[in-house]
């Protein structure tokens, strides 16, 4: 009988404790709750569901009583999980998102942008939501200390680049706490981009602006140029912002292997497999920092709110990025097109497209806003490799 005891103690002991802690049974039941809630968006309304799927299912098995997945103390040793492990060696050391680049290198097409080089200008002005939603979380840390630290900080602002692995690595890069809410903010809103740019493009334009035609110039982009082209980025972003090199250097890598035409099979590696494995890997892994005890508090519901703030601002200020050009320039853009330097590729450039044909059926925007919309996926990360240049150096990190 004393052995029968002992394996049903054994067997529901976990349970025992948990219904003897009511409030950790309910932050139990919470996250099950948004676990759910997340594969639901996945699978019913198509929400990113290679990630948020992903992220759902992590954070169930996170907070399963005395979970396997993560590291356990059994007697003095500790018995390491599948989740913790994944955890140490791709996130924490930023490997998976820097894997993740070279698939997103070797999917983008620069031609749209290498036909209109200054498109550039509208993905750099588009990074502005992240450095106003940087010193709007430092105030609050400021002035409510026990919120926000300045890396804390940097790293919620990244959410606004609507680039998920940039958001990891600048969140892996400062071991944030809050990089579970961080990176459920910043996938939930690239699947929200549809829902949240439209309204954001119309209350900074007139629908005399948004009417304005830009003819394509079909202006056949040289073979040497395209390889020439993830080089000199490489070079250029090592030498300003040298932080930035990895990540730049890891997207341009990718780009490189899809231009230089004699690797065409590891380019479709690393545009399918490669970035499906890792894509399904980051999602599951990063739910390690979805545990309820660091999940549930007011501080996620803060880094949400930060993360719209950052994306609701970038977008605007890519439009009037382009609102200002048009005072100096003969042939005017359509200040649209700004929206896209959020890097939600393709994402934003259809969504501004079909603003476009909305406002006047004849008005094709498709190849300037994918021009600007790759732009911006360089320059956000360019401006994750700033943002830690400069954080490091307030906290004297270098």
């Amino acid at each position: 009988m004393d052995m029968i005891g002992r394996f049903f103690s054994a067997l529901f002991g976990s349970v025992i404790n948990m219904a003897a802690d009511p409030a950790s049974l309910a932050k139990m039941l919470v996250m099950w709750v948004i676990g759910g809630v997340l594969i639901y968006l996945a699978i019913k309304k198509d929400m990113e569901p290679a990630l948020l799927l992903p992220m759902g299912v992590g954070a169930i098995l996170v907070n399963l009583p005395m979970s396997g997945a993560l590291d356990q103390l059994v007697g003095n040793q500790v018995q390491r999980g599948a989740l913790s492990v994944l955890f140490d060696a791709g996130i924490e050391n930023e490997l998976f998102p820097l894997l993740l680049f070279i698939g997103i290198g070797a999917m983008i097409d620069f031609g749209p942008l290498l036909c209109n080089p200054k498109l550039l200008l509208f993905g750099a002005a588009a990074q502005f939501g992240i450095f106003l939603t940087i010193l709007l979380a430092a105030s609050i840390g400021h002035f409510f200390p026990g919120t926000f630290s300045i890396t804390d900080a940097a790293s919620a602002g990244m959410i606004g680049a609507a680039d998920g692995p940039t958001a990891i690595f600048v969140s892996g890069y400062y071991d944030t706490k809050y990089m579970g809410a961080i990176m459920v903010a910043a996938y939930s809103y690239m699947a929200l981009v549809p829902i949240i740019q439209p309204p954001c493009i119309r209350l900074v334009t007139t629908r005399k602006e948004r009417l304005i035609r830009m003819p394509y110039a079909k202006d056949k982009v040289s073979r040497r140029v395209r390889i020439l082209f993830p080089i000199i980025v490489t070079v250029i972003a090592g030498i300003v912002s040298p932080q930035s090199v990895t990540l730049v250097g890891f997207l341009m890598f990718g780009n490189l292997i899809r231009e230089c035409g004699v690797l065409d099979s590891l380019s479709q590696t690393a545009q399918g497999a490669l970035a499906n494995l890792i894509t399904i890997l980051l999602g599951i892994t990063v739910a390690v920092r979805m545990h309820a005890d660091e999940f549930l508090s007011i501080h996620t519901l803060l880094i949400m709110l930060l993360g719209l703030f950052a994306f609701v601002f970038d977008t605007i200020g890519g439009v009037l990025f382009a609102k200002f050009l048009n005072l100096f320039i003969k042939n005017k853009v359509n200040p649209m097109i700004g929206a896209c330097g959020i890097s939600a590729f393709p994402m934003s450039c259809r969504v501004v497209h079909k603003m476009g044909l909305a406002e006047d059926n004849q008005n094709y925007l498709l190849m300037h806003a994918a021009g600007v919309n790759v732009g911006g996926q360089v320059a956000s990360v360019i401006a994750g490799g700033l943002v830690i240049s400069f954080v490091d150096q307030i906290i004297g990190k270098v």
